[in-house]
């Protein structure tokens, strides 16, 4: 027996707005795009700020850099400012400037020429922290790196492990820099507020 047959329209309709009201919680709870909760629930009401310093070594020199050359433009070789290239690193962070003082993680990520009237580089850079309590723990940095200024100042905007929920900023200060090779030494301060 069909039921739309033994109840009036406005009777049908109403047993369907009822069958969906009852039913769409059930079906609605099983795939949520988004969600609030509460900063106590996920243990975020306290904060921590954490102070990091070490040496980043970019090293082009040798049988084994840590940095290369992976992209150029047209105009990079033409231009005063090497516009358009591109590198990658896998450079040592160290807790010193010797490059063989105690590794604490590498810097891993991009960098390249995005200015066309200054020396100004785009880093994207994941530093990967392999030391004590930040051992596989990760920061994410993004920013302007204008390599001839004495004090560089770059974002914070992520992390992981240790650094979930990682916000603040890097300050890079060029130590040492080679001439001839292109080697350099770079010491960072970051100051990080994570949870």
């Amino acid at each position: 027996m069909n039921m739309a047959k033994t109840l009036s329209p406005t009777a049908f309709y109403f047993f369907i707005i009822i069958v969906i009201f009852l039913t769409t919680p059930i079906l609605g709870s099983c795939h949520i795009f988004s969600r609030t909760s509460s900063l106590e629930n996920l243990r975020l009401n306290q904060g921590n700020l954490s102070h990091l310093h070490f040496y980043f070594h970019d090293i082009l020199s040798g049988e084994d850099p840590t940095v290369l050359r992976i992209a150029a433009s047209a105009v990079t070789n033409k231009s005063k400012t090497a516009f358009g290239f591109l590198a990658m690193a896998d450079d040592p962070l160290t807790v010193g400037p010797d490059p063989h003082s105690r590794l604490v993680g590498r810097a891993q990520g991009t960098y390249g020429s995005a200015d066309k009237n200054e020396v100004g580089l785009l880093m994207v850079m994941n530093f990967a922290f392999m030391e004590g309590k930040y051992n596989g723990s990760t920061l994410s940095l993004l920013g302007r790196n204008e390599v001839f200024s004495e004090v560089r100042e770059m974002s914070i905007v992520g992390g992981t492990g240790v650094f979930r929920f990682a916000r603040g900023y890097a300050q890079a200060k060029t130590y040492k820099f080679d001439l001839k090779t292109g080697d350099t030494v770079v010491e960072y301060n970051v100051y990080v507020m994570h949870y």
